[in-house]
């Protein structure tokens, strides 16, 4: 297990034990495609990576498609100082398909076996490691590939011991159940924030239920949650940027996300912490949430959230976030653990 001073938890059904933030790649890929967000300098990115492992975060969650492959590349630099024994757990994911002729095209969901082990071996190439610790299907597929196949394919994977571990992202009950069905699923990564609260009416609980982990993705739902937007700067975002008209940060929807956002605000100024941090906290207060992927574009972005690691919500605060959700009106989903 990587060394760590910070609070870890089980993976369940795993022998790894986590921090409860993990540092997200998704931002550190740069623009350039369908899912990019701003142009972003590799040398922040490796500072960023760098400063989260030097403090103690002990997992690093990227995909191959982010940056189409560029993620995965800056993360195998971003840890080259670091002995095996040092490094943080890497985990990846595949199943998105994109074209190396039209960069802007949306990749598209494959769960064919064979793609499946294309994609893993170049994973492998581009983080320079023999043995990724996480691998997960990113979405359901859209081609013919059903879950028998797909998951089957990723179940072998381990039993072959090219990863330590499998799991599924932005799976359905149903899906999680059937894949279960044919073998253990060691984790779910769904999105979960103040915001988008569904998963804790439904997969969290699969997940309890079946000793799965659970990773969390967008706690700070794409940045909504730190105090850095207001309507002028989402009316100022790159033309390229996929938030421009994501149903979260347009309209009514927006308004009241923002309202949310103050009202936070509030919370961790009475508790004296970054309120990236709080928003963080709030989604590893759930029963079954295992750690929160939180991504950084440099080493003070990391700052706001790592107090996360350490942050335990007593019940006043967590009716206090709950009153705030409610009076917002921001989201959907259970509003309190």
């Amino acid at each position: 297990m990587p060394r760590t001073d910070l609070p870890t938890n089980r993976l369940d059904g795993t022998d790894m034990y986590l921090t409860r933030v993990g540092f997200g790649a998704w931002a550190v890929g740069g623009a350039g495609y369908a899912f990019g967000r701003r142009a972003q300098d590799d040398a922040d990115s490796i500072a960023a990576v760098r400063y989260a492992v030097e403090h103690g975060v002990n997992w690093i969650d990227t995909a191959a498609v982010y940056g189409l492959g560029h993620s995965e590349e800056v993360v195998r630099e971003a840890l080259a100082p670091y002995s095996e024994e040092e490094r943080p757990y890497v985990f990846t994911k595949g199943g998105l398909v994109w074209d190396d002729d039209d960069r802007s095209a949306t990749p598209r969901r494959v769960g064919a076996a064979a793609s499946l082990r294309r994609e893993l071996d170049a994973s492998l190439r581009r983080l320079g490691v023999e043995r990724i610790d996480l691998y997960q299907m990113h979405w359901p597929p859209n081609d013919q590939a059903g879950i028998e196949e797909y998951w089957g394919q990723l179940l072998e994977f381990r039993k072959a011991g090219k990863v330590r571990a499998v799991g599924l992202s932005n799976h359905a009950v149903a899906q999680l159940a059937e894949a279960e069905s044919l073998g253990h699923v060691d984790s779910l990564q769904p999105p979960f924030s103040a915001i988008d609260r569904d998963a804790a009416s439904s997969e969290l609980g699969w997940a309890v239920a079946n000793d799965t982990g659970v990773i969390v993705y967008s706690p700070m739902q794409s940045g909504l949650l730190t105090g850095a937007f207001s309507r002028k700067r989402v009316a100022a975002l790159p033309a390229d940027d996929w938030r421009r008209t994501d149903p979260d940060f347009v309209g009514a929807a927006l308004d009241r996300n923002l309202d949310l956002a103050r009202r936070t605000a509030y919370l961790a100024h009475r508790r004296g912490v970054p309120m990236p941090a709080l928003a963080v906290a709030w989604t590893l207060a759930w029963p079954g949430v295992t750690g929160a992927i939180v991504g950084a574009r440099n080493p003070d972005q990391v700052l706001g959230w790592l107090p996360a690691a350490e942050l335990t919500l007593t019940a006043e605060d967590l009716d206090e976030m709950a009153e705030a959700i409610e009076r917002s009106g921001a989201g959907s989903g259970p509003t309190r653990p």
